[in-house]
């Protein structure tokens, strides 16, 4: 919410969106809302929106697009699996393809895991990323040696962690999201496998890696555009801005946030005058805090970036 807000007001303080100001409407997506399809249809019927900008997995989605898609342009902004063509959806997400392949590229050439355990929530992600996995894993000369699915609100991952151990993994694949990923990865660093086993993600972000805890983050790495700790030109002038909009005690920077101050900027350059002619030719940039360009949801120019867990932060280690 505070990376949106700042968005707005920057936009604000140019010409808006399209000349007009720009205003915030924000509607619940959590995957246990049961109002996401009447909220969202109320407010297209009503004409109360123009535009939406979505922070949430690809299950809801999915339910979005069947309640209100191709009324209005829809900026998806998180991670997902890659491969959304709806008319009028713009994904400016990292994708499994160019966060995966290389993240598992890296891993065998410099950690050599041999044996791969995937555990995600059970939708559409974590499957399509699991079975795009295992190509890439055999590609290195490993295999995937088990994958496993827990409903979305899982606490307890005992028979999972048990598989672990009895198969002799010495990678483990994590598609969690949300506090699913903390309490898996904090159940595995307390039963040992922290030590041991490597775990890779792509959807573990700053306010996760904080509650998994430092004690129990060894050996985890994560494959993601944008880290809070990024030495980049494009980053340090967006938390600049940041600290200087919100103060020192503004929420933690993580992808998830940083996403929707993306979108919104995204949304200012789709809908504006000097843009419209762009779309479908040369990509086009927009103010994001990783440098990215748009030439359809096929090729989001996005830079990838491999970090491991050190105690309570990011160590970005090389861009992928």
């Amino acid at each position: 919410m505070a990376s949106a807000k700042l968005a707005v007001a920057e936009l604000n303080k140019g010409a808006g969106i399209s000349g007009r100001p720009c205003q915030l409407i924000v509607v619940d997506a959590a995957d246990e809302s049961d109002n996401i399809e009447t909220s969202l249809c109320g407010l297209v019927e009503s004409g109360d929106v123009d535009a939406i900008v979505g922070m949430h997995t690809s299950a809801v989605r999915q339910r979005i697009l069947r309640a209100v898609g191709g009324h209005l342009p829809f900026v998806y902004t998180p991670l997902y699996e890659g491969g959304e063509s709806t008319p009028g959806v713009f994904a400016i997400g990292e994708t499994t393809t160019c966060q995966l392949r290389p993240a598992i590229n890296w891993l065998g050439t410099n950690r050599k895991p041999k044996r791969w355990f995937a555990v995600g929530n059970d939708y559409v992600w974590p499957r399509v990323s699991h079975r795009m996995a295992r190509q890439y894993i055999a590609d290195i000369g490993s295999e995937l040696i088990n994958e496993t699915y827990v409903p979305i609100g899982s606490h307890d991952f005992t028979q999972v962690l048990d598989s672990i151990k009895a198969m002799h993994a010495d990678a483990v694949l994590v598609s969690l999201v949300g506090q699913d990923a903390v309490e898996f990865n904090r159940a595995f660093g307390q039963c040992g496998l922290s030590k041991s086993l490597l775990r890779l993600s792509c959807a573990i972000g700053e306010n996760e890696l904080l509650a998994i805890g430092a004690e129990n983050a060894e050996n985890l790495y994560v494959a993601s555009g944008y880290f809070a700790t990024l030495d980049t030109d494009a980053n340090l002038a967006f938390k600049e801005r940041y600290l200087t909009h919100f103060g020192e005690r503004a929420p933690t920077l993580n992808t998830f946030g940083q996403s929707t101050y993306e979108g919104l900027h995204f949304l200012g350059s789709l809908m504006g005058a000097d843009r419209r002619n762009e779309m479908g030719q040369d990509p086009f940039s927009y103010l994001s805090a990783r440098g990215c360009a748009y030439a359809g949801n096929r090729a989001n120019l996005t830079p990838i970036y491999m970090a491991r867990c050190n105690g309570n932060a990011f160590e970005v280690i090389t861009r992928l």
